[in-house]
């Protein structure tokens, strides 16, 4: 199925919602990410890539109860789905994978020559 990949800010949206577990709105998401990355994000940028997740079969959102804090108002929260947790553990995988091959590098560049 064509865009179902995973880039790193999906990822990241991702754990945080499986992390959260059934407290996952954007507010809380945005939070969890900023503590664990030291990322600076807006509402509207987690939004969009919720509504990604959702199309792609990744996520379920739900509308939870209203609340005094927020007015009154109801918050939607996410949940992984089993495919959304499926592609966790690949992406796991794959890394896993690629950093198994990573040769032990040296950056002694001493006796590198530049030619022009």
């Amino acid at each position: 199925m064509k865009g179902t990949h995973l880039g790193e800010f999906e990822e990241l949206v991702l754990l945080s919602t499986a992390v959260l577990d059934g407290n996952a709105y954007t507010v809380t998401i945005v939070n969890e990410i900023k503590e664990k990355s030291a990322r600076q994000l807006t509402l509207s940028a987690i939004h969009t890539v919720l509504v990604r997740l959702e199309k792609k079969g990744y996520l379920l959102s739900y509308m939870g109860g209203a609340t005094a804090e927020r007015g009154g108002r109801r918050r939607r929260l996410y949940k992984i789905t089993a495919q959304g947790y499926q592609q966790l553990n690949d992406v796991r995988e794959l890394r896993s994978k690629m950093w198994a091959g990573m040769p032990r590098l040296s950056f002694d560049f001493s006796s590198f020559q530049l030619k022009f």
